[in-house]
């Protein structure tokens, strides 16, 4: 890397360029970014009680059980009791809304060429990486979180 580019400004641009496109993404697939976000957190976790979702989203239960409206009605979900514990509702995905795909896929096609560009040692450590950065961003976001309820 050449020593005049700041590694933080790289990074930076980085992650702007994500949030940005997650924002126009969920707009494109007809969808606030709250709900684009749970419903890609669904995806990714699969089945989640309503109180996990809220922890995983940082929202509080009043605002969950609007988002769970929200994508209960525009079918995308459904709420199941939890047989081990009736108290507890379940929300699983009833599907990935297509118009989701549409809306990502020309990210997935230009990303899998970026990746495709690296040979299969340089991949390993993009996906190293990757995989550790998920990790340190939950464990942050978990950090934040928990300030704010103290």
């Amino acid at each position: 890397m050449s020593t005049d580019v700041d590694p933080s400004v790289v990074f930076r641009r980085y992650l702007s360029a994500m949030v940005i496109h997650s924002l126009a993404s969920a707009e494109a697939a007809g969808l606030n970014p709250t709900d684009y976000f749970a419903l890609n957190l669904l995806d990714l976790a699969g089945s989640l009680t309503s109180g996990e979702l809220a922890r995983r989203t940082g929202l509080t239960t009043g605002a969950t059980t609007r988002l769970i409206d929200r994508l209960e009605k525009g079918g995308h979900v459904r709420r199941v009791l939890d047989p081990a514990d009736r108290r507890k509702v379940i929300v699983e995905m009833v599907a990935a809304p297509d118009h989701v795909d549409r809306a990502v896929a020309g990210a997935r096609r230009r990303l899998g060429a970026v990746i495709g560009g690296y040979d299969r040692e340089e991949q390993a450590t993009l996906f190293d990486y990757f995989t550790k950065a998920a990790v340190a961003y939950q464990e942050s976001t978990d950090e934040l979180l928990a300030q704010r309820e103290a």
